[in-house]
């Protein structure tokens, strides 16, 4: 199948299926023999495209003269895949965005769409300057929402909260595509022979300066591909989710509860900082997401990691008392990871930011009482708001003062005087994280 037809095909899904971008991209991708650039081109259309959803309906509504509503939704998308070449991928040449979407209106439309989407098209090509974004000045949330793809409620929180220069590096990063992190799986191999590894799979690599374990990949083939993938000598996870961990510090022969932790991610990489030695208990809602965590644990070797199913905020009810470390990587707005799933913008709205402090705070206080006098309870989330952080920890704090803030950055890699750690993609270049460290006193 060519790049541009199952690109249709999966911003279909998307759309229409509600399925994950990331997920059905994965999925597509793997049922289809393409060379690397078709492989990359499919993943900047779909990925595109669906970024730029609002702002390509925008666009196209300056040169069509028929209500999107009321177009067929396959001959839509259509449109706005082509609309996203001419408008934003400077090195496709204008006639081939026009003449391929013309030639896929011919398979999946009739004579009536076919003249449409030519005409359309065609228009937008001649005439790009009918589109003209608003004036900053007059109008800063509606020229951001459309110059960089967010919903408008977000592009107003992050005005009121940043000013308009730092609101638009965020949202500017967050249309970027960020770079693939690996974690070394240290119970198998050390960073340095990875590299050296990766390198004669045909991937580009350097590493980490934010943990000892992470590796940057600049170029890489097909992700499945990779051998050391395969043989459990690494893990996909971004650098700043790698610092959860050693935040929490966990020892060889402890128990430690992973309170929400498929698809397994910190878990695998606390075991592997146990030296797989001692207890560790991953839990989730869903058993199909303990799965994935299980499969994990397999491929890198770990054999103390157990998992099981419930509420988290009922742990308290089984493990009182019984744990020396407890995480807690809550349900979050996960407005801090943007720029790794372009479908998710779309899918949040600002009652989230009131919603899931409530379910945050019943967590971090059912783990809490699972936690040992003496032991350590760390909150970490991947979103950058305050409701959901600080607020939260806060809160946590005023309703049980026999817990104790600890300085996070004396437990990083590289140390820091941070108290809890808020990082940000437009300023530190990695994904937007939070992560706080209580000890229990008592």
């Amino acid at each position: 199948m060519e790049a541009r037809e199952l690109a249709l095909k999966i911003v279909n899904d998307i759309e229409g299926k509600g399925a994950y971008a990331n997920i059905v991209l994965s999925r597509e991708l793997s049922r289809h023999r393409l060379t690397d650039q078709d492989r990359r081109f499919t993943t900047e259309l779909v990925y595109g495209t669906t970024k730029a959803g609002g702002t390509l309906d925008w666009l196209l509504s300056h040169y069509s003269s028929r209500p999107l509503e009321k177009v067929n939704p396959t001959i839509r998308n259509i449109l706005r895949i082509g609309m996203y070449q001419l408008f934003f991928l400077t090195k496709v040449p204008p006639s081939a965005a026009c003449n391929e979407a013309v030639n896929l209106a011919k398979k999946f439309g009739h004579a009536g769409t076919v003249k449409f989407v030519n005409a359309v098209l065609r228009n937008a090509a001649r005439s790009p300057e009918k589109a003209t974004y608003p004036d900053p000045q007059d109008e800063p949330v509606r020229y951001l929402s459309l110059k960089y793809f967010h919903p408008e409620w977000l592009v107003t929180l992050w005005l009121e909260r940043w000013g308009f220069a730092e609101c638009e590096k965020l949202l500017r990063i967050n249309n970027e595509t960020p770079p693939l992190c690996l974690r070394t799986n240290t119970l198998k191999i050390s960073r340095e022979e990875l590299l050296r590894r990766l390198e004669t799979e045909g991937a580009k690599c350097e590493a980490s300066n934010w943990t000892p374990e992470g590796i940057i990949c600049v170029e890489h083939p097909a992700l499945a591909n990779l051998p050391s993938l395969k043989d459990g000598l690494m893990q996909v996870q971004d650098e700043s989710s790698m610092l959860v961990s050693h935040v929490l510090a966990p020892q060889p022969g402890e128990f430690i509860i992973d309170a929400c932790g498929a698809p397994g991610g910190k878990s695998t990489h606390i075991a592997a900082l146990m030296n797989n030695r001692g207890r560790l208990l991953s839990t989730d809602l869903y058993d199909h997401k303990l799965k994935l965590t299980e499969e994990n644990a397999k491929r890198l070797g770990i054999t103390m990691l157990e998992t099981q199913a419930l509420d988290a905020t009922t742990l308290h009810l089984r493990y009182a008392g019984q744990a020396d470390r407890v995480l807690v990587d809550a349900p979050c707005s996960g407005l801090g990871v943007l720029r790794r799933k372009p479908d998710s913008r779309w899918r949040k709205n600002q009652a989230m930011l009131r919603d899931l402090p409530v379910l945050q705070l019943a967590i971090l206080e059912s783990a809490a009482e699972c936690v040992k006098p003496d032991g350590i309870l760390v909150y970490s989330t991947c979103t950058t708001e305050p409701e959901e952080n600080e607020q939260v920890v806060e809160e946590f704090l005023r309703r049980h003062p026999g817990y104790s803030l600890e300085p996070v950055g004396s437990y990083l890699p590289g140390e820091r005087k941070d108290r809890m750690l808020q990082l940000w993609p437009h300023v530190d270049g990695v994904d937007g994280f939070f992560i706080a460290r209580m000890k229990r006193n008592k």
